[in-house]
């Protein structure tokens, strides 16, 4: 014990060294703890935009989903308002290109629609989606540019003559002021008129059914109504 005075005695100067060492491991410490923390601060960082990123995206696949939805909404106009189909009657022509080629571009935007935001977690089906979508109302919006500039010219004088007898006789028909059976007469002559002109979609006589439904025979069969 005694020899372990005498050599501290002799060598005092190494507290100095040994005060450093100590300060400098003590500081090192302190910035791995730092670096430690900084990293969690960090990964927290990451989960947290990782996170926002996931709401972001849920957001973007329902403003696609109502952009979607506006699209159809434009086209169900032409499938529910037997009016508008005699007024442009390439919108259900399905021997016409542009026709069809909405429609395959309406099939294939319907066939990517997600049930919800959850069912599209993938940033590759979005897009995939998103240009369907697009595809779908520049599709629709050339085909009715089209059917506004050409109407009803494709048909005869006589045809055409046909078509506007329809327009008048489908305004007696959903007239609240007319007879029942006025209103039933002249439902019934504007589908003769327009029997082998246009072809009415089922969704289409529906709605015109159903608006004119109180001027219509009430034992009157479905069948009696449907194009040919």
């Amino acid at each position: 014990m005694e020899s372990l005075f005498e050599f501290l005695d002799d060598k005092w100067w190494l507290v100095f060294p040994a005060i450093a060492f100590a300060g400098h491991w003590a500081n090192s410490l302190r910035k791995a703890g730092e670096r430690r923390h900084q990293r969690r601060v960090e990964l927290y960082k990451l989960r947290n935009q990782a996170r926002e990123s996931e709401r972001a995206s849920a957001a973007d696949v329902e403003a696609l989903v109502a952009t979607h939805d506006a699209i159809n909404k434009r086209w169900l106009d032409y499938e529910l308002d037997v009016g508008k189909l005699i007024d442009f009657p390439l919108m259900t022509d399905v021997r016409e290109p542009l026709t069809v080629a909405f429609l395959r571009a309406k099939r294939e935007a319907d066939g990517m629609r997600p049930d919800s935001a959850a069912d599209m977690a993938s940033p590759t089906r979005l897009e995939a989606y998103r240009k369907a979508v697009n595809s779908f109302a520049v599709a629709l919006d050339v085909a009715e540019r089209e059917a506004r500039r050409i109407r009803d010219s494709k048909f005869t004088g006589l045809e055409r003559e046909r078509l506007a007898t329809a327009r008048q006789l489908l305004r007696i028909a959903g007239d609240h002021a007319a007879t029942p059976a006025e209103r039933q007469a002249a439902y019934k002559r504007a589908r003769r008129e327009l029997d082998g002109l246009i072809v009415l979609p089922d969704a289409a006589v529906a709605a015109l059914e159903a608006q004119v439904a109180p001027g219509l025979d009430a034992g009157r069969e479905p069948s009696d109504f449907r194009h040919r």
